[in-house]
């Protein structure tokens, strides 16, 4: 008996023609993943080669090389192919090393803290 219903087979159909390919995956905490899809299953799990996260933090960026990664598919909320032959970042973009975007994503995190916290302190006087 298969638990795979007609929208699960599509999905899979659809991910095969990304096979060998490499990949763009969105997850839904917001981590950007790059890698060459190797595999995948009925429910989107999916394995990619080569893997990295792409941090970007404003004019900065970082790939930060994962190596061989599973995914899995409850977690993937966009898919897509990268075209190899362009350039993948547009020209502005600074890439940096892999503990200079860390500081970076801690000094953005601590201001969206500070932000909400003050927003927090803002609301008694009703501004809306």
């Amino acid at each position: 008996m298969s638990w795979a219903s007609p929208e699960d087979t599509y999905l899979s159909t659809s991910l095969a023609s990304y096979l060998d390919k490499k990949l763009l995956v969105l997850l839904r905490d917001g981590r950007k993943l790059l890698g060459i899809l190797r595999s995948f299953d009925q429910f989107a799990n999916a394995v990619l080669e080569s893997a990295c996260e792409r941090a970007i933090v404003g004019d900065l960026y970082c790939d930060i090389p994962l190596g061989l990664y599973v995914i899995r598919g409850e977690n993937v909320v966009l898919i897509g192919e990268l075209d190899v032959e362009k350039e993948e970042l547009p020209p502005h973009m600074r890439r940096v090393s892999t503990a200079e975007i860390r500081r970076a994503q801690k000094a953005e995190r601590e201001a969206s803290d500070l932000k909400g916290t003050m927003r927090k302190r803002m609301e008694f006087l009703d501004l809306d």
